[in-house]
């Protein structure tokens, strides 16, 4: 059964669904033409930079990496949806907000002040990263957005990792420098926790009906995943967290400019060079689209299907669950199943991850995703429920 998004206002060109096949149990979700030698590869170190595992000897993205990929491939039985270019238009309204009553009993009562996370600071976070204007992959934007990224995590006592790479512009071949940020706590142990976030913006307002070569500023997609791990990095150094604990800024997420271009290229290098090295990640969250006013967390499809990172679902809205943040709904999401950075980190780098993400927002992708549209409440709400389970962990 092939399933694709469609926002309230129409069909998404863009999808960011896949096939579900017709067979239980875990489901490839990734598309079919990967990146092959020409794509990408890493950029030189730059002084003062940190190493997070980049071959920097081969200079190139594997080639026995495709062909292990396509052996997977062969094993699917649907042909997948792939967000770089198969998404065929069709029709398929929203029904992750199913009635009334159901959005209703998914609104907690809880105020700002009553919860112990600071989403007034993150809120502030997010709008300073939306002041900086578009961060697409290469622009001045971007570079804005990496000094004070590096600077933030820096004062908060973290140990920070640049990933240098370069991948190729989908309209002219040419090389656009992309970077992955590692941040990193308590990095000597060994057991290990990873928070991940994309933190680069659409080119383009893709899907605004008015002007889709306008102005992007990604407010909920992604200021809200980063301003999150932003607040979260000022209580790193007094929570009591048991396991090492890492934040990656993933960039090249949705470097695109029509449908037949490639996202998520950050996490595909991160998790090819991830897999290379020792140790492994006992457990990851990717937040994305997680600070709209109206909050609804449903839990993603993939995320609940594979048998490492179901247990990770469980714990998260179980820990939302005790704390009173309803806008944790204990359900799948009926008509979406996303492709998002998550896929690449699990499928290629073997990192149990799961996906934090609100996707019934209509403003997705277009000029009106600014921070009128999210709220310090919710992304309190997101802040504590992760906080309080990364103390568990």
């Amino acid at each position: 059964m092939r399933i694709l998004v469609a926002s309230p206002k129409g069909t998404v060109p863009f999808s960011r669904t896949r096939d579900l096949g017709q067979s239980p149990g875990p489901r490839l979700a990734y598309p079919t033409r990967l990146l092959d030698n020409n794509d990408m590869k890493p950029e030189p170190a730059a002084n003062g930079d940190t190493s997070i595992s980049a071959d920097t000897k081969t200079g190139t993205v594997p080639a026995s990496s495709s062909r292990w990929f396509s052996r997977k491939m062969l094993a699917v039985a649907a042909v997948l949806a792939i967000v770089g270019g198969v998404a065929i238009g069709t029709w398929v309204y929203f029904k992750n907000r199913s009635s009334g009553d159901d959005v209703a009993a998914a609104v907690s009562s809880l105020k700002l002040e009553e919860i112990p996370f600071d989403g007034a600071q993150a809120y502030k976070y997010l709008k300073e990263l939306c002041e900086i204007g578009p961060r697409r992959s290469g622009s001045t934007g971007m570079q804005t957005q990496q000094e004070m990224l590096i600077e933030h995590f820096k004062k908060c006592g973290a140990q920070v990792g640049l990933q240098r790479f370069r991948a190729r512009h989908p309209q002219d071949g040419s090389w656009v420098p992309m970077m992955n940020i590692l941040v990193r706590w308590n990095p000597k142990v060994a057991d290990r926790i990873l928070l991940c976030a994309h933190y680069d913006t659409l080119p383009y307002p893709l899907m605004d009906r008015t002007n889709p070569q306008g102005r992007f500023v990604g407010a909920n997609d992604n200021a809200s995943g980063v301003a999150i791990l932003m607040e979260l990095g000022r209580d790193m150094k007094e929570l009591k967290a048991k396991r090492g604990v890492d934040f990656l800024f993933l960039d090249g997420e949705e470097f695109i400019f029509d449908r037949h271009d490639r996202f998520f290229l950050g996490s595909e290098y991160f998790a090819r060079e991830y897999a290379k090295s020792k140790p492994r990640y006992r457990a990851a969250v990717l937040l994305d689209m997680v600070g709209a006013a109206n909050l609804r967390i449903l839990q993603d499809r993939s995320s609940l299907e594979w048998n490492d990172t179901r247990p990770i679902v469980k714990e998260i809205w179980a820990t939302a669950a005790r704390l009173g943040v309803r806008e944790f709904v204990s359900r799948p999401m009926r008509e979406t199943d996303f492709l998002d950075d998550h896929i690449a980190l699990h499928e290629l780098g073997g990192i149990p991850c799961i996906d934090l993400i609100d996707f019934d927002y209509p403003p997705w992708h277009t000029e009106g995703d600014t921070p009128d549209k999210c709220s310090a409440l919710s992304l309190a709400k997101v802040g504590w429920v992760i906080e309080e389970w990364l103390t568990s962990k």
